[in-house]
């Protein structure tokens, strides 16, 4: 088993939260569209962020252990959420640059498909949830 600790805060600014994780502090927001100051990604774009950045460490990862030719690896993550049927998609392109065979590169995407931001999405998700007074 592994574990994440973040913490999240907001004072009085519309919706400007600071997410630390360790020694790292990045910053969410809302757009100004929804009231917010749009210093920061929305909570949505961090999830997709959180999947992009895994999908991209991963693949990277697996290609130096193995010694391929893999030069970039870019990820775009498009999340749509239906709200009225309580649902969400989302897409994953990935590009891979290098001198890949055909087989690399289809290794490269099973990896992919393996990388745990991935595995925590498509696995069942329980939330506790507690007020600490």
């Amino acid at each position: 088993m592994s574990a994440t600790l973040v913490t999240a805060s907001i004072g009085r600014d519309h919706y400007r939260v600071e997410l630390t994780a360790g020694k790292n502090t990045i910053i969410g927001d809302e757009p100004a569209s929804n009231g917010g100051g749009d210093e920061g990604m929305s909570p949505h774009e961090i999830l997709a962020s959180a999947l992009g950045a895994c999908t991209c460490a991963t693949v990277r990862m697996y290609a130096d252990r193995k010694g391929m030719p893999l030069d970039e690896v870019h990820v775009t993550v498009l999340m749509m959420r239906d709200n009225d049927n309580n649902t969400t998609n989302i897409t994953r392109d990935i590009t891979l640059i290098g001198d890949l065979s055909p087989e690399d590169r289809e290794k490269l995407l099973t990896i992919a498909n393996k990388c745990p931001v991935h595995k925590t999405l498509t696995n069942p998700i329980n939330i506790e949830t507690k007020l600490i007074n």
